[in-house]
């Protein structure tokens, strides 16, 4: 019997690794033997949607729809108004807290920013950093989101650091090389050791439109992606290092994205706003 490696400890015949969910199922059974594996990590986007009101109502609905969900990590990245409801909220369920945006200093006079200080003390886990719309709307510059990347580890917070190309950088063939750069920028000067760091593929054309890449090319993009991380960083770090798709991605789509060997999960948008689509998505991951 012909065996391929997976993972350092885990390995696969070549016919299981031409079936992708039999793939995606030893990485669960590897994950549920307590294996060091790179665990799922469905992260939800709330964007600037819902009141405080609105996401306790959620939070009613999703908890039992949602099911079990303990192979696999759960994380709300609400407005920031809504953190604390969440909070008290989420206690005790496993499900973790997020926010979408930050800044690099601790405290001062920078009105309307929140410092990393704040999101720890409203139960954040998580924080996303460079997402596209903060690239393509607000003009954030790949310097300032390497600061909040720094700012975030510092304080004890897992980035989810977002890089993708947009469609005419993709129809230049350059996609690879926009996407090497932002992480190149990014992670400048950022240390791994004893850290942790999520990034998120997320292609510009494919959010919010109903367009998403095809599972082939989330898994090619990504596959260079932990090429360059072992590149800049080394083997141990990339083979770790989860790397989530993002874009268009719901119920209907997300088994096929997450079969892939080197996709972990999903950063969804508009998707997560709704309880049972939410709920859906993680039973649909679960059962994988």
């Amino acid at each position: 019997m012909s065996l391929v490696s997976l993972s350092d400890g885990l390995l696969l015949t070549k016919q299981m690794v031409l079936i992708p969910h039999l793939v995606a199922a030893v990485r669960k059974k590897a994950l549920e033997g307590g294996n060091d594996l790179r665990q799922i990590l469905i992260a939800a986007n709330w964007k600037m949607n819902k009141l405080a009101s609105e996401a306790l109502s959620f939070s009613r609905d999703f908890l039992p729809m949602a099911g079990d969900h303990t192979n696999i990590e759960v994380v709300i990245c609400p407005p920031f108004t809504c953190l604390y409801t969440l909070q008290n909220c989420l206690n005790g369920t496993g499900i973790r807290l997020g926010g979408q945006n930050l800044f690099w200093e601790e405290k001062g006079a920078f009105t309307g920013e929140i410092s990393p200080l704040m999101l720890a003390d409203a139960g954040c886990t998580y924080v996303i950093i460079g997402h596209s719309e903060r690239r393509q709307i607000m003009g954030e510059s790949d310097v300032n989101i390497n600061r909040k990347i720094g700012a975030a580890l510092e304080s004890g917070l897992i980035p989810i650091l977002c890089v993708g190309e947009t469609l005419q950088e993709r129809e230049k063939n350059m996609a690879r090389e926009i996407v090497k750069e932002q992480l190149r920028k990014g992670l400048q000067d950022i240390s791994m050791a004893n850290r942790q760091i999520v990034l998120a593929y997320e292609p510009v054309w494919a959010i919010g439109t109903g367009v998403n890449a095809s599972n082939d090319d989330a898994q090619e993009m990504i596959a260079f992606i932990r090429s360059y991380m072992e590149k800049i960083y080394d083997k141990a770090i990339a083979d770790s290092l989860r790397i989530l798709y993002g874009g268009s991605v719901n119920e209907g789509n997300i088994a096929d994205f997450i079969a892939k060997e080197d996709v972990d999960g999903a950063l969804i948008g508009g998707a997560s706003l709704q309880a049972d689509s939410l709920a859906g998505i993680v039973r649909a991951v679960q059962n994988v």
